[in-house]
């Protein structure tokens, strides 16, 4: 049986590349990066090359960005130490963000260090600018927490107009990035945000490492104590074959994203196509134009007694895609995206992600598993 991994926002293949840059901070150069020898010196060139370029890829100042553990470290160290450290007092976002953003919102008011007030959204999930317009007015010392595309829809937002309007009301702007970057060209010279975030298993390189970029002026206290790692922002010894992996999926990222940004693009469009011709009743979840992301697509099949075990009977044909999120694993509750944006409708969802691995002759595979699966008359052949 071939099997068809289409689950790439959950997390991505290692590329091969990534990995032969990887290795030799894995075999040979294993010098604590704070060590003042030869040894420790090896390795701390080899971060602050990593560090720079990435910073040249993004245009920013390397000292602007800070390494994590992943995308969610560095949603809850702007978050929390927006908070803290900055004066916020009103946290605007909206009901579909990430875990790693609503949950913390949810902890900072429950603790009465922040009020939450969320932006209203379309039936697609994008969010009203006139209602966060009128947030922003209403709640001075604000911070705006708003995902650049949801990584289960797919929807994405217009960076530069909430920033512009954040810039207006004197806001902080946070963009949870993680299913974006690597995907988009991001120019922080000109991008009006005060903080992105990135994973680099989103865009093949490897797991547990990630970045938090942090404007200049918009400095935070530590959230982990005891080093003076990462311009004392981040104690602890650095994940060094880490951060040299991030540096070279970043530089393969962008050497090769117009090819990338096609081939995913003409995938997604083929996938679409397929599924609306084989089984009748299919929605497109989100926003299904050419502005989402190109990466994701997630769709609705109607009611048809099996919904609840749809997505394990794909993978049983070879199928590994997902109902939605895989960041809360082991958790059977629905999607809180798919909850609120389509309260009460009953079915199943599923979300398929490309990469520039996937292939047309998989794409065409899963159509028709699907097909198969979930309402065999349909199949038109």
């Amino acid at each position: 049986m071939r099997k068809v991994y289409l689950d790439n926002a959950a997390t991505t293949p290692l590329d091969p590349e990534v990995l032969d840059a990887m290795l030799p901070y894995m075999r040979e150069h294993h010098g604590n990066p704070s060590a003042i020898h030869s040894f420790g010196r090896t390795t701390r060139a080899a971060v602050e090359q990593a560090r720079r370029k990435i910073a040249s890829l993004l245009n920013c100042s390397p000292g602007e960005i800070i390494f994590t553990s992943g995308g969610t470290e560095a949603d809850n160290m702007a978050i929390f130490g927006s908070v803290r450290d900055l004066g916020v007092e009103n946290l605007i976002t909206s009901p579909i963000e990430h875990h790693a953003v609503e949950y913390v919102a949810h902890a900072l008011h429950a603790e009465g260090r922040a009020r939450i007030h969320w932006a209203d959204l379309d039936a697609q999930g994008r969010v009203d600018m006139g209602h966060l317009e009128q947030l922003l007015k209403a709640n001075p010392k604000a911070l705006v927490s708003l995902m650049h595309a949801n990584n289960e829809i797919g929807t994405r937002i217009d960076l530069h107009a909430v920033g512009a309007l954040c810039r207006k009301y004197g806001a902080l702007f946070h963009s949870d990035t993680v299913q974006t970057m690597g995907h988009y060209r991001f120019d922080l010279a000109q991008l009006p945000v005060d903080f992105i975030t990135c994973a680099a298993h989103k865009f093949h390189g490897p797991k547990g490492i990630g970045f938090l970029f942090m404007r200049n002026g918009a400095t935070l206290k530590p959230m982990i104590l005891g080093g003076s790692q990462e311009r004392n922002m981040r104690a602890g010894t650095e994940n060094l074959y880490g951060i040299v992996g991030l540096a070279k999926a970043m530089e393969l990222a962008y050497r090769d994203l117009d090819e990338h940004i096609r081939h995913v693009t003409g995938l997604k469009k083929r996938m679409m196509a397929r599924l609306i011709e084989l089984i009748p009743g299919i929605v497109i979840n989100g926003d299904p134009g050419d502005d989402a992301l190109y990466t994701v697509l997630s769709v609705h099949l109607p009611e048809d007694g099996r919904s609840e075990m749809l997505i394990y009977n794909l993978d049983i044909e070879g199928i590994a895609c997902s109902g939605g999120s895989a960041c809360s694993s082991g958790s059977n509750k629905g999607s809180h995206v798919i909850g609120y944006l389509y309260p009460g409708r009953e079915g199943a969802n599923v979300r398929f992600s490309f990469s520039k691995f996937t292939t047309l002759e998989e794409v065409d595979r899963a159509a028709e598993v699907l097909a198969k699966v979930y309402a065999p008359v349909a199949v038109k052949g």
